[in-house]
């Protein structure tokens, strides 16, 4: 049975909205067809054509974006940050026993379904509030206010059936990943061939726009190897480099043998990927330093702006005004928000140095932190293995013989997969990559799965016998 706290949720499960599971076999086709659904409604939803009715102006929170999939003043304003971080505060009160829950049992998956929509939606309308009630729309009053929360609040309420929809066998993989992935692709695609009017001296924003226009005009193209704030030729390198290196060490394993004690001769091999607890460090990280971006401008903009200097505000984050946008300057947030690019690390290198230890720093203390909460550590691995009857040769058929072995290899490349996720992420960065390190660590790790995900589902299509191989 579930725990005293998500049997708190029991009575709310009646209210909340719900996508019912397939009843029947879906087919590729019409998964592919919902799957599309959900992706447009999404890219609509983030789109200028559904901005926010009612504000007045609105603020960028740059590092929000990639991370919660957001879109600036639009209905995806809060992006899908209110689902994942609802799923990921119970997900670590469930992994730590602080709450109790045995995923094996449908009841007790159902309960905490429930408790992360119930959550998400407190969390929407959190966020929505302290966006209102700060003023980084402008004065809203009365209905106005309303209307904006409400809006706010359906589009949180959407986004959750949406990824709902997709989880439940009605589309490929989750809602979530899609959605970051549409951000981060959308991104990238702008930058390369964003048609805009000339930003400086070369021409246009994208890249590949003002290549074409500089050769045009035949000015030498050294000139687009660094744009400052806008995309660069070092940046698209740094991308295509990135996306390489990225799918490389997804490809790096330790291959530890195994052999079935009831098959004699049968042999397999337990992989320990260099990565082993993926993307999931720089996640938490990345979404812990925006969280201190939301909360230190909200302080500021609110009690230290309006009357001048305010000690213990400025000491979370002070701001300045560049280019008609509000950008860190000083206290604990300039040194957890990136630098940005290349020029910007020649200029504050302090800064990015900072950043880049507090960055690899916090994702190595992550990657040990998830090994555990995850039920990744060694002993519970080793426990695993052995209930499925392996072994591994030369070794007697023991828990504790398998769980010695697995602490050669799992603590230590927990640690080195958090040092390198966290340099790929801050070094892209300093290099400008476009959609940002932590959306190309992303990126990578969804396309594989969604890979994965539809060559074992086109093949269960065409010989319906491996159906029970793959589980379906």
């Amino acid at each position: 049975m579930a725990g005293r706290f998500l049997n708190l949720f029991k009575p709310l499960a009646r209210f909340i909205p719900e996508v019912k599971a397939p009843e029947r076999r879906v087919s590729f086709n019409e998964k592919l067809f919902w799957t599309a659904i959900a992706l447009i409604i999404y890219l609509v939803m983030a789109s200028d054509a559904c901005r926010l009715y009612g504000i007045q102006r609105e603020e960028e929170f740059a590092p929000l974006r990639i991370i919660f999939a957001s879109s600036r003043g639009t209905l995806m304003e809060l992006g899908i940050g209110p689902i994942v971080t609802a799923g990921l505060i119970l997900q670590l009160l469930v992994g730590s026993a602080m709450i109790e829950c045995d995923m094996s049992k449908p009841e007790d998956r159902a309960l905490f379904t429930t408790a992360s929509k119930v959550l998400a939606i407190i969390l929407t309308g959190v966020q929505a509030s302290a966006y209102i009630i700060s003023g980084m729309y402008g004065q809203l009053l009365g209905a106005t206010a309303v209307i904006v929360f409400l809006q706010l609040l359906a589009a949180g309420i959407i986004v959750m059936l949406l990824d709902e929809l997709i989880q439940k066998g009605w589309g490929f993989g989750s809602g979530i990943s899609l959605f970051i992935m549409a951000g981060v692709a959308q991104q990238i695609f702008m930058e390369c061939f964003n048609p805009s009017p000339p930003v400086d001296e070369y021409g246009s924003a994208g890249i590949l726009v003002a290549l074409v226009q500089t050769i045009l005009s035949g000015k030498p193209v050294t000139g687009l190897l660094l744009r400052r704030n806008f995309p660069s030729l070092i940046g698209l390198i740094a991308t295509i480099a990135a996306f390489l290196i990225i799918i490389y060490m997804e490809g790096v394993r330790v291959e530890l043998p195994l052999s079935y004690a009831g098959y004699r001769g049968f042999r397999s091999r337990y992989p320990i990927k260099l990565l082993y607890v993926s993307n999931l460090p720089v996640i938490f990280a990345s979404a812990l330093f925006a969280n201190i971006y939301f909360f230190s401008y909200l302080l500021w903009y609110n009690f230290s702006r309006p009357q001048g200097g305010n000690f213990w505000t400025d000491l979370l984050g002070w701001y300045k005004l560049e280019e008609n946008q509000y950008v860190p300057a000083g206290g604990l947030v300039y040194y957890v928000t990136s630098p940005g690019n290349l020029s910007n690390v020649i200029t504050e290198p302090l800064r990015a140095f900072g950043y880049l230890t507090i960055l690899v720093v916090f994702c190595v203390i992550f990657s040990l932190t998830w090994l555990e909460v995850g039920g990744l550590g060694p002993s519970t691995v080793a426990k695993q293995l052995v209930n499925a009857g392996m072994q591994i040769p030369g070794y007697r058929r023991s828990g504790k013989a398998v769980e010695q072995i697995l602490k050669r290899y799992i603590p230590a490349v927990t640690v080195l997969g958090g040092i390198i996720v966290g340099l790929i992420a801050g070094l892209s960065d300093f290099f400008g990559v476009f959609g940002s390190g932590v959306g190309i660590l992303l990126s990578v790790g969804i396309i594989y799965q969604y890979y994965e995900i539809l060559v074992r589902e086109r093949v269960a299509e065409m010989y319906p016998a491996f159906r029970k191989i793959f589980g379906g």
